[in-house]
């Protein structure tokens, strides 16, 4: 509705991950290259965690921009929360296999040939897996044995585990010490400072096509910084209702009046 009026050429603070917004803060430049580091390494493993909506998934389809298609083979699970058999399914078919009616020993085998032809091709093989704290136990121990293989010098699969804080506090379980002593790259993902959330909101802006207008003011991003506590999420969230808010009263300007009653009405406290 406000787009027209404040002559943007898409929404700005849609909330789908799209890599072209990513803002690169410190901590999320830091992020992306702990992922490179460790997947252009062959590591292995690598842990990338972080609240939700703290922009993990938006730096994940950055990740997979940078990974060259003729250096890189890569396989992205959005759902993990499946029985083994599926899960290996789930990977080999995203790696473009023919699995359909295989069992899960049969799915592993198809699996390891076609790392061995990536191998061969002198490509790396990448597993990245979302939501990881939702995998359990049997997933997480059946996702260890996937990095079993391997040749003499190299690992044939490089694995990714993004996932909320609660992945930290599953890796520590005792009966998966075997997988965390592999973990050899982590990174956790901290919400935005109040002034990296200033230029997080001008640059989306400015990505969308504002020129000028709207503007927020220090106490518009003050009063969204203390809602969001710095997660991009909210801080999406928050923005939208606020230029929705103003464009109904014709407003160029975002203050801490406007601010605070959209996102009053964002909780559901609706002034009547």
């Amino acid at each position: 509705m406000y787009l027209e009026y404040y002559g943007l050429t898409e929404p700005p603070f849609d909330i789908t991950p799209n890599p072209r917004f990513l803002f690169f803060s410190p901590k999320h430049r830091e992020a992306l290259n702990h992922l490179l580091y460790g997947i252009r390494e062959r590591k292995g493993f690598v842990q990338l965690t972080g609240e939700v909506g703290a922009g993990k998934t938006t730096l994940c389809r950055s990740l997979l921009e940078q990974l060259d298609e003729k250096t890189y083979s890569t396989a992205l699970i959005l759902n993990p929360a499946l029985n083994a058999d599926l899960l290996m399914k789930a990977i080999a078919m995203e790696f473009g296999l023919k699995v359909k009616g295989m069992d899960r020993l049969e799915t592993v085998e198809v699996l390891n040939e076609f790392l061995l032809q990536q191998v061969e091709q002198n490509k790396i093989a990448v597993l990245i897996i979302d939501e990881a704290q939702d995998l359990n136990h049997e997933l997480l121990e059946q996702v260890r044995l996937l990095s079993n293989l391997e040749t003499d010098n190299r690992k044939l699969l490089q694995i990714l585990l993004m996932g909320q804080p609660e992945l930290r506090d599953r890796l520590n379980d005792h009966r998966l010490r075997q997988l965390r002593q592999r973990i050899t790259v982590r990174y956790h993902l901290r919400p935005l400072t109040r002034p990296e959330v200033a230029q997080y909101v001008q640059h989306r802006l400015q990505i969308s096509g504002a020129k000028g207008a709207p503007y927020f003011t220090w106490g518009a991003v003050w009063r969204i910084y203390r809602y969001s506590a710095g997660v991009p999420r909210l801080v999406n969230a928050a923005c939208d209702k606020c230029l929705l808010a103003a464009f109904v009263q014709q407003r160029d300007q975002i203050d801490y009046r406007i601010a605070g009653r959209a996102i009053r009405e964002l909780e559901g406290e609706i002034s009547v």
